[in-house]
C-alpha cells in the first residue's frame, strides 16, 4: 500500500513581512521618470498654477469618464461643494446623501448653503439605493448625492430614473472610483455632474490635494470655471470682471502633471485591485466575514476592500500583531456625528449596524497575490481564534 505523503510536505513557511494597509510608492515608481519631465518642463514655461498641463488633463479626464468637459479644482471636497454652487444649491434646499460615507459629502452639502437629508444604505453593498431616496424625499429635497464608496457604483439604472421621475438634480461623489462602471458606463457620466478627489491614496492620486469635477454641460462648466478662479469671467479681459462669488479652487500644474502620467496607468492598477479583491472573495470565510458585495451589473475598482467581522476592534488588534495593517472606513455615521447630528431625522439601522463592524484588508495595486492570501488567511485564523 502506498502511503499518502501529502502529510509530508512541506509548506512553504508564511511571509512574517508587515503587511501595510496602504502603500503608494509602488504607482509612484511607475510615474516618477515621466513627472520629472513634466515637472522640467513646468521649471521652464511657469505654469505652475493652471496653464497647459492643467488643460491636459482636463481633456483626457473627459474623455476617460465618457463627458464633455472636466474642471480641475483644488481637492475633492472642493468639487462637491463649488459643483452644487453651479447647480444652484443653497438655502432652503436638501441634498439626499447617504449616511454611510466620509463626511465630505454632507459638508459640502452645508458649505453651499442647504441641509444634508440623510438616508439608509443597501445592507448588502452599503450604497444608497433608489427606494432609499423615494423614502428620504421631501418636499425641500432638490439634490441627490450618491456615493460611490469603495469604488463601486450603486444601482444608476434606477437612480437616475428616480432622479428624473422626481425632478431631483443628481450628483456623483466618486472620489473613490475612477475608473468604476456601472453597465458599460463609467462614474461621473450619470450625474448632472461627477466629482472627484485625487487624494494621494486614491485610485488615481496626486501628489498632495487635486480634485476635478465632470459634466457634459457647457453652460455649467463656464460657470465652474468662473467660480473656482474668484468669479472670474472667462472671457479674454476677464481677469478684473469677477460675475460671480467666488472661491480659490484651482488645480495646479504640478499635480496635473502627475496625474496625466498616471492615469496612463489607472486601468491596469485597477484590474491589479479586482486581481486581489478576488482573492478576498475566494478565500475569506463568508461564514465568518461579510464582504461588501458588487452588483451584477457593475464592475468596481475597489478602492477599499471592506469586510463586516463581529469585534471589529479586537479583531483589528489581533491582525495588528500578526503583521497585518487594516483601516475602518467608516466608525461613525455621519448623522451621529457632532455638527451634522442636527440633520438626523431618526435612526439608519443598516448604517448604524455597519459602522461597528467595517474593517478594511489592505488593497493598493502593487500589493502581491502571496500577502492578499496571507491577510485572508490570518483573518480566517483570528476569526476562529475569538470564536473559542
Amino acid at each position: 500500500m502506498t502511503a499518502d505523503v501529502s502529510t509530508d510536505r512541506q509548506q512553504p513557511a508564511r511571509s512574517s513581512e508587515p503587511v501595510p494597509f496602504l502603500d503608494i510608492s509602488g504607482a509612484t515608481a511607475d510615474v516618477v521618470d515621466e513627472v520629472r519631465l513634466g515637472w522640467d518642463e513646468l521649471l521652464t514655461n511657469g505654469q505652475y498654477v493652471g496653464g497647459a498641463a492643467v488643460a491636459r488633463f482636463e481633456k483626457e479626464w473627459a474623455e476617460y469618464c465618457g463627458t464633455a468637459h472636466a474642471v480641475g479644482v483644488a481637492n475633492g471636497t472642493d468639487a462637491l461643494h463649488l459643483a452644487m454652487r453651479a447647480l444652484g444649491i443653497g438655502p432652503g434646499d436638501e441634498v439626499i446623501v447617504p449616511a454611510n460615507t466620509f463626511v465630505a459629502t454632507a459638508e459640502a452639502v452645508i458649505l453651499a448653503g442647504a441641509a444634508p437629508r440623510f438616508a439608509d444604505v443597501d445592507d448588502g453593498t452599503l450604497l444608497i439605493t433608489s427606494e432609499a431616496i423615494k423614502a428620504a424625499v421631501t418636499p425641500a429635497t432638490k439634490a441627490v448625492a450618491v456615493v460611490h464608496l469603495y469604488g463601486q457604483l450603486p444601482d444608476m439604472t434606477a437612480i437616475s430614473q428616480t432622479c428624473a421621475e422626481l425632478g431631483l438634480l443628481l450628483i456623483e461623489d466618486a472620489a473613490q472610483a475612477q475608473g468604476a462602471t456601472w453597465a458599460g458606463r463609467r462614474a461621473g457620466s450619470f450625474g448632472d455632474v461627477g466629482c472627484f478627489s485625487f487624494y494621494p491614496g486614491k485610485n488615481l492620486g496626486a501628489f498632495g490635494d487635486a480634485g476635478a469635477v465632470v459634466t457634459s454641460d457647457p453652460k455649467l462648466t463656464e460657470l465652474m470655471l468662473s467660480i473656482r478662479d474668484h468669479g472670474r469671467m472667462q472671457s479674454a479681459d476677464g481677469h478684473h470682471s469677477h460675475g460671480v462669488l467666488g472661491m480659490n479652487s484651482r488645480l495646479d500644474g504640478v499635480q496635473a502633471v502627475v496625474l496625466s502620467a498616471k492615469l496612463r496607468h489607472l486601468d491596469g492598477w485597477n484590474a491589479k485591485r479586482r486581481e486581489l479583491m478576488a482573492i478576498y472573495r475566494e478565500l475569506i470565510d463568508p461564514q465568518r466575514a461579510k464582504l461588501v458585495e458588487q452588483l451584477a451589473d457593475g464592475e468596481g475598482v475597489h478602492h477599499l476592500a471592506v469586510v463586516q467581522v463581529d469585534q471589529r476592534d479586537r479583531v483589528r488588534e489581533l491582525l495588528a500583531e500578526r503583521g497585518i495593517g487594516t483601516g475602518i472606513h467608516y466608525p461613525v455615521p455621519c448623522h451621529v456625528i457632532g455638527p451634522y447630528a442636527q440633520y438626523a431625522d431618526g435612526p439608519l439601522p443598516v448604517v448604524e449596524a455597519a459602522a461597528a463592524r467595517q474593517l478594511s484588508l489592505p488593497m493598493y495595486p502593487h500589493l502581491s497575490q502571496d500577502d492578499a492570501r496571507r491577510v485572508a488567511e490570518e483573518l480566517n485564523e483570528v476569526l476562529r481564534e475569538l470564536e473559542r
